[in-house]
């Protein structure tokens, strides 16, 4: 069992939902990623998703497209990244860490070369959000022969035939998109995308978790409902976004996380569906 399956499987014991924040690598410092990640983790975090900065984020709204322009102009590239996995794994051998970002770098970089080099920093799974089902098999050949999860995506829009065929190939989690959109959008529909991640339960082999529109602890607990688990990304950016130093970053992001931590362990569990079969 690999250290995501491994967390999921605790969580699923302690009645317990994954309460996964994103933050790009590099922002607002290339001093202050390995410092937030661990003060998250303090905070009540259970995966932690880091966004490889691109130059082209087209699925991410204005808050995290800044974030990714901020960073590489500070040099944070895929090298950068990787070390600070590297680092960030000097302390914790146990939290998974799930690279978010873009195919291209992956893909100048050789995606066997990535996957190899990624797990070796102690990275446990990837999220291309520009990588289609329907493409994704070699991708995922190369990432499964080096023990690298490749999470896949889902959406409001996913047909029945696609969601069948992304739930076949599901590796780690299965993230759910929770309305048609870019990140940090204010347009979730709680009971809409619950009842969708309630269906999508029911036959997925691996854990769902919900992200895009969750912002604080009442739409975290209004999520966690039905989900899995919860992605918050854009306010946390948001947050720490002009700290001016280490400290602020930190003190920022943990004082960000810890009432959705609160939320999420208050709020009633759901369904409990078969687990890696």
């Amino acid at each position: 069992m690999n250290r995501l399956q491994a967390r999921f499987v605790e969580l699923r014991a302690r009645g317990r939902k994954a309460l996964i924040p994103f933050i790009t690598a590099g922002d607002p410092s290339l001093e202050a990623t390995v410092p937030v990640m661990r003060a998250l983790v303090d905070a009540g975090a259970d995966v932690i998703e880091l966004g490889v900065p691109f130059s082209d984020p087209m699925a991410d709204g204005p808050t995290i497209q800044h974030s990714s322009e901020r960073a590489l102009a500070r040099g944070a590239g895929l090298r950068y990244v990787l070390d600070c996995v590297r680092e960030f794994r000097r302390q914790d051998a146990d939290t998974p860490v799930i690279l978010m970002g873009y195919l291209n770098p992956v893909e100048i970089h050789g995606t066997r070369r990535f996957a190899d080099e990624a797990v070796a920093a102690g990275v446990d799974g990837a999220l291309l959000v520009d990588l289609p089902v329907e493409e994704a098999d070699e991708t995922r050949a190369g990432f499964t022969a080096a023990g690298l999860a490749l999470v896949p995506l889902a959406a409001p829009t996913t047909s029945d035939e696609r969601m069948s065929r992304l739930c076949g190939g599901a590796q780690g989690y299965l993230y759910y998109v929770s309305y048609a959109g870019v990140t940090g959008a204010d347009r979730l529909d709680t009971q809409a995308a619950g009842h969708r991640i309630h269906e999508i339960r029911e036959h997925s082999p691996v854990p769902v978790v919900a992200g895009f529109g969750i912002k604080d602890a009442a739409s975290a607990a209004a999520m966690a409902v039905d989900a899995d688990g919860v992605v918050v990304g854009s306010a946390l950016v948001t947050a720490m976004a002009d700290a001016p130093d280490v400290k602020a970053a930190t003190t920022r992001a943990a004082d960000f996380l810890r009432p959705l931590r609160q939320a999420l362990d208050k709020a009633r569990p759901g369904f409990v569906p078969p687990m890696d079969r």
